[in-house]
């Protein structure tokens, strides 16, 4: 299903639609509030942009300075060239650790909230292969039970409120029937999750920024639970995609004073947490996965979306994605962000997401980074139409009005006749939903009797 269709899907529930569209701009009013006091805010973002095009640009150098680095550190480097081969990684070194090896029951990993394992599928990839596999994530773990994909990629579960959590949670957790208060929802979780973090072989990290300097990965995280998995776990494996180094240790805090408050107001996350080397009888392994970022390096009109830092703060101000929801856009990353990373991968698939955006460019005021999202949006739709993947009734539709347009007579002629037939008409056929997709949540303006160029004609001096 393409994201019109999706869309139309989550709005025929319209109670959810208002209060999903009401909470995420709740999400973003936050953000204003925490960037308006910090004034040198736009000079953070500036130099944020700058430290990502000159990384970009200099990103073989740095992918190198950065492995060497880690392997000094005694973390294990491995390079994967798309989503298949970072499963198959990651699968050989669960069962390759001792700790799996000298194990007999079942195989346990806890992992901390990790976009591009999402990109990758390495969920039901690992089950398949008798893996158990426990999001930590609160918001993850939540859409786990449901066997949902996450919605938001800060707050993966904002599509659901709390008498649905409660449901599930009742169902998976056995918590009492009807349970809705939020502090019992979270302890209930917490108690589950403990024993979970216990129990685990091995902890997955996702990571926020990888410092070519050191060799080192940070994680920020609201609920330490990525601390709380690589510390109790033998093996830690850290996922990260090609376009999150940063030069330099220095450079993290520019980065870090823009993504709390981009992403919900706060002026930090809780936890900041830097990986640099294993403790002394564990294992650290980072992946590094290209899955089609070096194909959007070489796009110069789009080379600027690898400086996504997945705040989420596109989406929290998206007319569009307030009102349709994450998962319309069946895509890991959701939003203008998903919609100008997702014809990348697959221009098909993803053909209708660049149309799926106003073009008010909000996203890209609000962005803490820089990136021209709402400009790449519209580059993008100029490649759909190149590539022939317009839908048949768009792509003939403007073709006849490029005639049409190229022929004044004909245009002065059909604005007649469409302003008569709007006069005359019945208001039930010319606001028929299947005829006047428009006409579904607006009345049309009363028809003129005359044009502009008709009145001009008339009246000019």
């Amino acid at each position: 299903m393409n994201h019109p269709a999706l869309a139309e899907k989550f709005n025929k529930d319209f109670n959810r639609t208002s209060w999903h569209d009401e909470t995420l701009w709740f999400v973003r009013q936050k953000r204003d509030k925490a960037v308006y006091p910090i004034p040198e805010f736009q000079e953070l973002r500036q130099l944020a942009s700058q430290i990502k095009d000159h990384t970009l640009g200099n990103l073989d150098k740095y992918l190198v300075e950065f492995e060497e680095n880690a392997l000094k550190n005694g973390v294990h480097v491995h390079w994967a060239a798309d989503a298949h081969e970072h499963n198959e990684i990651v699968l050989g070194i669960i069962k390759n650790a001792p700790a799996v090896k000298e194990k007999t029951g079942p195989v346990k990993m806890v992992k901390s909230k990790s976009m591009l394992t999402e990109e990758c599928h390495l969920n039901p990839f690992l089950q398949k292969n008798g893996i158990e596999v426990v999001d930590t994530d609160l918001g993850e773990r939540i859409v786990q039970f449901r066997n949902e994909p996450p919605s938001h990629i800060v707050m993966p579960a904002i599509h659901l409120k709390k008498e649905d959590v409660g449901e599930t949670f009742h169902e998976h957790l056995g918590t009492p029937k009807g349970e809705k208060d939020p502090q019992a929802l979270t302890e209930a979780a917490r108690q589950h999750l403990r024993q979970k973090f216990v129990e685990a072989d091995i902890a997955l990290t996702g990571v926020n920024f990888a410092i070519a300097e050191t060799g080192s990965v940070v994680v920020c995280t609201n609920e330490g639970n990525a601390d709380l998995g690589v510390n109790l776990a033998k093996v830690h494996i850290a996922c990260m995609g090609m376009e999150k180094l940063i030069p330099k240790v220095e450079h993290l805090s520019v980065f870090t004073r823009l993504l709390a408050r981009s992403a919900t107001g706060q002026p930090v996350t809780t936890y900041t947490s830097h990986f640099t080397a294993p403790p002394e009888g564990k294992e650290m392994h980072i992946v590094i996965v290209d899955n089609g970022r070096t194909q959007q390096l070489g796009r110069a009109d789009f080379r600027n979306s690898l400086k996504c830092i997945r705040c989420g703060a596109c989406m929290n101000t998206c007319p569009v994605y307030r009102r349709s929801g994450g998962h319309s856009y069946d895509f890991t990353v959701p939003g203008p962000i998903g919609a100008i990373l997702s014809p990348n991968i697959d221009l098909h698939k993803y053909s209708t997401l660049p149309f799926a955006s106003t073009l008010c460019g909000s996203c890209s005021d609000v962005c803490p980074v820089k990136i021209d999202i709402h400009v790449q949006l519209y580059k993008w739709r100029q490649v759909v139409a190149k590539e022939n993947e317009l839908p048949a009734a768009k792509k003939w539709g403007m073709k006849g009005l490029a005639k049409m347009l190229a022929m004044p007579k004909v245009y002065d002629l059909g604005g007649k006749l469409a302003r008569g037939a709007l006069r005359v008409l019945p208001h039930g056929l010319t606001h028929a939903e299947s005829l006047n997709p428009w006409a579904k949540a607006r009345e049309l303006p009363e028809a003129p009797k005359h044009s502009f160029k008709e009145w001009y004609s008339k009246n000019k001096k």
